[in-house]
């Protein structure tokens, strides 16, 4: 697996372009000379805890026929304030939408979040607290 960065800019502006070409750009903040123009490095972290999640309470969820409609998550992260600020805590908030049975929901949300998202898991092998909770909107 590569990841292929260029710059976009004269400060902070990037593009990463996977091997199948599909990009996403990244920023710094403004406080540093950016602009703004992309998602942070850190947000990114976030927001591959909740994709990689996703996918696995997505695919067990097929799996055991559940209706899901919809899935929405929220993930906040709780930075240090000495430098590097790296993560300290990360809480993953799923909202499932759907005709969803509660044990199956949790059993998916734990599942993922124990055995199956590799960025958590990964995250969590280097001293990062990862919790999460769950609730279901039938539709």
């Amino acid at each position: 697996m590569t990841v292929n960065l260029h710059r976009l800019d004269n400060a902070f502006h990037l593009q990463a372009t996977n091997e199948e070409g599909l990009t996403v750009e990244t920023d710094g903040s403004v406080a540093i000379g950016g602009q703004n123009a992309g998602m942070r490095p850190m947000q990114l972290v976030l927001a591959a805890v909740g994709s990689c999640s996703s996918i696995d309470v997505i695919l067990l969820l097929q799996k055991q026929r559940q209706d899901l409609q919809d899935i929405r998550i929220a993930v906040t992260g709780t930075r240090r304030e000495e430098e590097p600020r790296l993560f300290t805590a990360i809480h993953v908030a799923y909202t499932l939408v759907g005709a969803i049975d509660e044990k199956k929901a949790e059993r998916a949300c734990r599942l993922s979040m124990e055995k199956m998202c590799s960025v958590s898991l990964m995250l969590k092998a280097g001293g990062v607290e990862i919790t999460w909770e769950y609730k279901v909107v039938q539709a």
